[in-house]
C-alpha cells in the first residue's frame, strides 16, 4: 500500500465492529478495491471473554504449581509489588504498541481501560482458581493470599495481553 491509501482510509461500523476500510488504488488514482481492517480500539464484551480465557491459559498450571505458592511465601511483599507493576508495564506498552500506536488520539480511555481491565481480570482469574484449589488462605493470612495472586497473575496477564489481539 502507498501513502495515499492510508491517508484516504475511513473508520466504519460494520456487523457492530468498527473497521478500519483502506482504498486499494491503480497507478491512475482510481480505487480498484477496499481492505478491511479490524480497528480494534474499543474494548467489548468478547475481548472481556477473550481475555479472561488467555489469562485462564497460563493461570491455571502456574497456580496448580507448589514452586509458585512457595515462592508467594518466600517473596517480600515489596518484590511482588514490583511484579504488579511490571505486568502493568507489560501489558500497557503491548496493548499500546499493537493495538493504539496509530489511534491513541480519541482513544485514551479505552486505552486505559483495556489495560487496567486486563490486568484486573487476570487478578479475578487467579484468585478464583487459588481458592477453588485452598492455596489463598482467606481470612488466616490474606497477605499470602494476596502475593500468590499477584506472583500467578505476572504470566496469566501476559498470556491475557496476547489473547485479546487475536481476532
Amino acid at each position: 500500500m502507498n501513502d495515499n491509501t492510508t491517508k484516504n482510509s475511513t473508520i466504519k461500523r460494520i456487523g457492530g465492529y468498527l473497521h478500519k476500510v483502506v482504498p486499494i488504488s491503480d497507478k491512475s488514482g482510481k480505487v480498484i478495491n477496499y481492505v478491511l481492517k479490524p480497528f480494534m480500539v474499543e474494548f467489548k464484551p468478547r475481548d472481556v471473554f477473550q481475555v479472561i480465557v488467555g489469562a485462564a491459559l497460563l493461570a491455571v498450571p502456574v497456580a496448580l504449581s507448589e514452586e509458585a505458592w512457595d515462592l508467594g511465601e518466600r517473596l517480600p511483599l515489596q518484590n511482588v509489588l514490583l511484579l504488579a507493576l511490571l505486568s502493568m508495564f507489560f501489558i500497557s506498552s503491548f496493548v499500546y504498541f499493537n493495538t493504539y500506536r496509530f489511534n491513541l488520539k480519541g482513544n485514551t480511555f479505552e486505552y486505559i481501560k483495556r489495560v487496567v481491565c486486563t490486568y484486573l481480570l487476570s487478578l479475578t482469574v487467579v484468585a478464583i482458581v487459588l481458592t477453588i484449589i485452598q492455596k489463598c488462605p482467606w481470612g488466616v493470612d490474606n497477605i499470602l493470599a494476596i502475593k500468590r495472586i499477584i506472583l500467578i497473575a505476572f504470566p496469566a496477564s501476559m498470556s491475557a495481553t496476547v489473547s485479546d489481539t487475536i481476532k
